[in-house]
């Protein structure tokens, strides 16, 4: 967790609401206008991008790892300086006044920022004086917080001894020790199991039900399907479609059969492939992907066996043909040329923040 405590913060309602205020969903309460952020000449992360994000909903970032998730994530929550574009977060701007985003935000990076060498409750305990939270108060939010992340028989625990799933969960408690208006969340279930993965998204949304808007960057397309109210798909620093998961799918209007073909050392066989295909009736659209083509058509199962015909009659190969409905794959795929694929991951890291263990706090 990185803390972004700078002043003290008020008391506010109780931690079960876990947010400043609830306000009806519908309000934009991020707005981003022409971001750019260039690391140096060759380095252009992100690149122009604009979009808004809602006041109660799950918004998604959806891309693959470079594409410019966490370049944008750490600009809005002040982070990292933008190079030019205006961002606003509840009526703030970023360059202005970025003490006070900092009070109404929480933050939870890609990598697990929990001392091992603490408990679970002198973490939270930590995070409290940081966020200048009096102690009789910080002691009531800290038992509450371990009851909503089922923390509270591990409490007392090293946090060192914790599973990667109980490592996550106390992680993503920290960062609502503010009890943000907005939790920004990076890549939160990048490195668990399936199991914990699972334990994590019904987490974020029991705290998105009661009020809290929450920002996700993610380069799994399950998690984006499962979660999001609505997502951006970044490529490249570009955004490349926006709108509600069922939105973005239902664009494609087709099936999509996608074709990879067998090396024989002739011509391009995408070339070939799409005039062989062009007489087909139903066929929408073919588009070249990596590796091969994407036909997109309505009814292409029925199409199949035509397909396959013409292009054994262009002499051409297949390795391999799948057939889907839309999926969030087929959509980031229409928009990019490419299949986006999660990367591999290593275990979370665990470096204790000192070499011999604290005093309780």
């Amino acid at each position: 967790m990185t803390a972004l405590a700078t002043t003290g913060v008020s008391k506010s309602r109780s931690v079960s609401v876990a947010v400043s205020s609830v306000t009806t969903q519908g309000d934009s309460i991020i707005r981003v206008q022409d971001l750019v952020k260039v690391y140096d000449p060759n380095i252009r992360a992100v690149d122009g991008i604009s979009f808004e994000v809602r006041r109660g909903e799950i918004f998604g970032f959806l891309g693959p790892n470079g594409a410019g998730k966490t370049t944008t994530i750490k600009v809005i929550t002040t982070l990292i300086r933008k190079t030019s574009g205006s961002v606003i977060v509840d009526g703030i701007d970023v360059d202005k006044e970025p003490a006070a985003i900092r009070k109404i935000i929480g933050y939870a990076a890609q990598e697990v920022g929990i001392d091992d060498e603490l408990t679970g409750r002198e973490n939270l305990r930590l995070q409290c004086a940081l966020y200048h939270v009096p102690r009789a108060e910080a002691e009531s939010r800290i038992a509450e917080l371990l009851k909503a992340i089922d923390l509270e028989d591990a409490a007392d625990r090293r946090a060192g001894t914790y599973s990667g799933g109980m490592r996550k969960r106390l992680d993503l408690s920290m960062a609502l020790i503010p009890r943000p208006k907005v939790l920004f969340l990076d890549e939160p279930t990048t490195g668990l199991d399936p199991q914990n993965r699972s334990a994590v998204w019904e987490y974020i949304r029991r705290l998105n039900e009661r009020g809290m808007t929450i920002f996700l960057t993610t380069q799994y397309m399950e998690e984006a399907d499962r979660l999001a109210d609505r997502l951006c798909i970044i490529d490249h620093g570009h955004i490349m479609a926006e709108g509600t998961p069922a939105s973005l799918k239902g664009s494609i209007g087709a099936d999509v059969v996608t074709l990879s073909f067998k090396e024989n050392g002739g011509a391009n066989p995408r070339d070939a492939a799409k005039a062989a295909l062009a007489r087909i009736d139903g066929i929408s659209e073919i588009q070249e992907v990596e590796g091969g083509i994407a036909i997109y058509a309505r009814d292409a199962p029925a199409l199949v066996p035509q397909i396959v015909l013409a292009l054994n009659d262009g002499h051409l190969d297949i390795a391999e043909l799948t057939l889907t409905h839309p999926t969030l794959d087929d959509v980031f795929m229409k928009y990019t040329g490419r299949k986006m694929r999660a990367e591999e991951v290593t275990p979370q890291r665990r470096t204790p923040w000192g070499a011999r263990r604290r005093r309780p706090m």
